[in-house]
């Protein structure tokens, strides 16, 4: 049949296919609803294209725990053999991405690779596209990716990769639209169906209309179900049974498998194809649409359903010819089978493939299906399942459940009295309650596992255990308990020769003397170019991203930019994208601090939306987005601010103390002192407990801000000059680290003068809502707020202009540019720029050249 209205999308691909023939490759998004002609586009193309590249078609599958790397694994033949080894080899994802990735650049032709129906697709598939997407403008290769866009909520995990993907330059999409009601009208030519009705009932879906269309009665039959089933009750006994076959086995299936399940199958083939049910496909039947097949297999009764998949199970288990069948295959019959035994079998096996390819979301789904079977199974393997979904469930962010089967495989543990496995079980308990913000849980379950585990020797779960206890206690700035339990995990480590235990507690023993007394850098650096060095891949991703986060809470704006380009460059390597994110909300936060408020909350704002963001990476956007929009007066702030308290217990410090910040100044633009300083309160530490004088002292500004009286030793940086009372001395210190809102804020507590420059400089920030509390604060020092403006210097000058405007007048007769009055005066390039936009405003001008021939045409005592 003649494919209509598809010649605009069919040369738009064709011209893409050419700037990949002419070596900058591309990846094409293809998406509409299902049975809206994607493959039937793809078909055309390939058709096109065959003679100017090499066409390979891979394809996902509609299977309950996809194929890890189905697509791939499809056409790894054809590819050659660097990456069929490199996927027989079990070599894990990153080493199979970067085979494919060499073989389309070196290959000899230009390829055409398609990726059919991703969204059916596995974990390991969709990192592969973000793999091959950001480096394939250096290959001659065309990636044209298909996909339901129907079937793609916000909450499906292509939606995530869709996201990542936006702004890749290579990237290009395209939208399949229904047919128009004229298209459908040359469909329906000659036949009994009326036009318009066929287009309205079917919505111009030209695979509900070709169903339609082939439907034997005349008029419209309700839904493509009946048209599917009313071609079933055409065939034969024996050509159903064969087509009924099909449907169990999968989307398309050899004719030699289908002869194994219904004898004589060869002889139904013709009968089969005739009425437009399957195609043939080389030696395979396969469906012409995945709803076909749909169809037929909500038409089998389930008993008989359950046999045939009993029979598929069997002929793939017998099978001498051909690959070895995936167990993910395996697993998925067996379970339809109800064969338990088949199940503990092959879904335990297609879990630790899926967990090699790093396909985790597939590996605790055939940990679950293995689970469902498992109640008469030996305790000792009832646990090792539990265990085994427990990570991967964890690796995919789905922390409650892998604490419930951690506790699960926990008690079973304790029940054989299997101490080493029940303690490990205890330690990753304590660790994801950790991570769900449950310190106090998390303390008392960690210790609870060390004690068990001392009674061997060091073993490596108690290195781990001790590892874990140094961990939680050194984000509570709790330095002695975390060297204490650094030191056992050192020496366990060293016992059993693992290096990344050793690394991993000399980083939180380092961590916490950085966070409590600001020293210890150096060790963090050599621990993490150990990591790197080592290519201990999981520890060198986590270390960077989390010095860089410290240096900025500490304000040590250098240090964290440093980390922040070196562990980006890091994780884009080994594609961490889960540390990048953490990074991204950092990085969002610094800009708050410096002054870059459009930036950060850009960067925020991209983040936020990640449905893979844990709790932990969540804090950073969600505060600084709340708070450049409460300094600028905008709304939604508080929803926020709420979701931020949430995200971790009270009195976890360090990652709850930026929160209460946040709320406090919050509070303190909206006019609430009261509750400033109560949000301010619960960020500062009992006496005499250890903690991050940064973040303690940046509480305890907005209680001596909001009218309270803050504890005198809890502060570090300008934080303490401000708590000593030394305004002057705080706002020369923040100018300094580059942090213009600070600096005026600590104005704020100085003389008229001092508090009027701080509202100007509020102003050139865009801080709305700072501004009115400033003048609230000249208002309360006996200053009569004019058009002019308090300050006697701004009243003195002729054109109005204030103390700073004029230092900058001075810097531009200097001839400096933006960037070096910025650098000048420790300011940012925007805040320098937003004074020079006020010089000339006020002078009436239109360039900094006008401005001071103007100016230095008056007497110089004007000025």
């Amino acid at each position: 049949m003649e494919l209509l209205e598809r010649a605009g999308v069919l040369e738009a691909l064709e011209e893409h296919i050419g700037e990949a023939v002419r070596g900058r490759g591309r990846v094409v998004l293809l998406r509409g609803e299902a049975g809206i002609g994607k493959t039937a586009v793809v078909r055309a193309l390939a058709k096109r294209a065959r003679g100017r590249v090499r066409v390979l078609v891979g394809h996902c599958d509609p299977l309950s725990t996809p194929r890890p790397l189905g697509p791939l694994v499809d056409v790894a033949a054809d590819l050659g053999p660097e990456v069929e080894e490199a996927l027989a080899a079990g070599a894990g994802s990153p080493a199979v991405f970067r085979s494919l990735l060499h073989t389309l650049r070196q290959g000899p032709d230009a390829t055409l690779l398609v990726c059919e129906d991703v969204h059916w697709a596995d974990g390991a598939t969709f990192d592969l596209l973000r793999f091959v997407s950001r480096r394939i403008e250096t290959t001659r290769a065309m990636l044209l990716v298909t996909y339901r866009d129907d079937e793609v909520g916000p909450l499906h995990p292509l939606a995530v990769v869709l996201g990542d993907l936006t702004g890749c330059p290579a990237l290009a999409r395209y939208d399949l639209e229904p047919l128009s009601r004229s298209a459908v009208a040359r469909m329906a030519a000659g036949g009994p169906h009326d036009p318009a009705a066929l287009h309205a009932i079917t919505g111009g879906n030209p695979f509900f209309v070709t169903e339609v269309l082939a439907a034997p009665e005349p008029g419209i039959p309700a839904t493509v179900r009946e048209a599917v089933i009313g071609r079933l009750g055409r065939l034969r006994t024996h050509a159903r049974d064969v087509v009924e076959a099909a449907a169990v086995a999968g989307p398309s299936a050899p004719i030699d498998l289908l002869g194994d399940i219904v004898a004589d199958a060869e002889t139904a083939v013709d009968e089969v194809l005739a009425v437009g049910v399957l195609e043939a496909a080389g030696t395979r039947l396969a469906f012409r649409h995945e709803l076909v097949r749909g169809a037929v297999l909500d038409s089998i009764p389930g008993i008989r359903r359950r046999r045939l998949h009993a029979l598929v199970l069997g002929a793939l288990r017998s099978s001498t010819t051909g690959p070895a069948p995936n167990p993910s295959r395996l697993a998925y019959h067996a379970a339809e089978a109800g064969d338990a035994e088949a199940v503990l079998a092959y879904a335990p096996a297609a879990a630790a493939h899926a967990s090699g390819l790093a396909a985790h979301r597939e590996a605790a789904a055939q940990f679950a299906r293995a689970l469902r079977h498992a109640g008469a199974a030996p305790e000792a393997q009832r646990a090792t399942l539990l265990e085994g979904h427990a990570f991967a469930s964890y690796m995919t962010g789905l922390v409650p459940d892998a604490i419930e089967s951690w506790e699960a495989a926990g008690r079973l543990r304790h029940a054989m009295n299997d101490v080493p496995h029940e303690g490990d079980d205890l330690r990753w308990s304590s660790y994801m309650l950790w991570l769900l913000g449950r310190n106090r849980e998390a303390r008392e379950r960690g210790i609870e596992a060390v004690r068990l585990l001392e009674r061997g020797g060091p073993t490596l779960e108690l290195g781990r255990a001790h590892l874990n206890v140094a961990e939680q206690a050194s984000f509570d700035c709790d330095v002695a308990t975390t060297a204490a339990h650094a030191e056992r995990a050192v020496e366990a480590g060293r016992h059993i020769g693992d290096a990344g235990l050793v690394l991993r507690a000399r980083f939180h023993a380092a961590i916490a003397t950085v966070l409590r007394e600001d020293r210890g850098w150096e060790e963090l650096e050599d621990v993490w170019q150990q990591a790197a060095a080592q290519r201990l891949v999981e520890h060198a991703g986590m270390f960077g991203p989390v010095i860089s986060a410290v240096a900025m809470v500490h304000r040590d704006f250098g240090r964290a930019r440093d980390y922040d380009r070196r562990a980006v460059a890091f994780c884009r390597d080994y594609d961490l994208d889960m540390f990048l994110d953490y990074l991204r909300g950092a990085r969002a936060m610094g800009q708050v601090h410096q002054g870059a408020w459009d930036e950060a909350a850009e960067e925020a704002a991209a983040v936020l939306p990640l449905r893979s963001l844990p709790p932990v990476s969540r804090i950073f956007p969600l505060l600084a987005l709340a708070l450049v929009r409460a300094r600028r007066g905008d709304p939604e702030v508080r929803p926020l601010l709420d979701e931020a308290a949430t995200l971790g217990e009270p009195s976890d410090l360090v990652r709850m103390g930026p929160v209460w910040e946040a709320r406090a100044e919050a509070a303190w633009l909206a006019g609430d002192d009261a509750a400033a300083i109560a949000e301010a309160t619960r960020g500062l530490p009992p006496a005499g407990q250890d903690h991050d004088p940064w973040a303690a002292g940046a509480c305890a500004r907005w209680v001596r801000l909001a009218g309270g009286r803050p504890p005198a030793d809890s502060a570090a940086g300008p934080f303490a000059l401000e708590l000593a009372g030394d305004w002057a001395a705080a706002a020369t210190a923040w100018q300094r680290l580059g942090c213009p809102y600070d600096a005026a804020l600590a104005r704020l507590a100085g003389d008229p003068e001092a508090v009027a420059e701080a509202v100007a400089g509020f102003d050139a920030l865009g801080a709305r809502a700072a501004v009115v509390r400033g003048r609230t604060r000249l208002k309360e020092l006996g200053v009569r707020l004019g058009t002019r403006g308090p300050r006697a210097a701004t009243r003195a000058h002729q054109y109005g202009l204030t103390a700073r405007e004029q230092e900058i007048v001075d810097l531009l007769r200097e001839g400096l540019s933006g960037p070096d009055i910025a650098a000048r005066l420790f300011i940012t390039p925007k805040t320098a720029g937003h004074h020079v936009t006020a010089i000339l405003r006020k002078l009436g001008v239109h360039s900094r050249a006008e401005a001071l021939r103007k100016l230095d045409s008056q007497p110089a005592a004007d000025e």
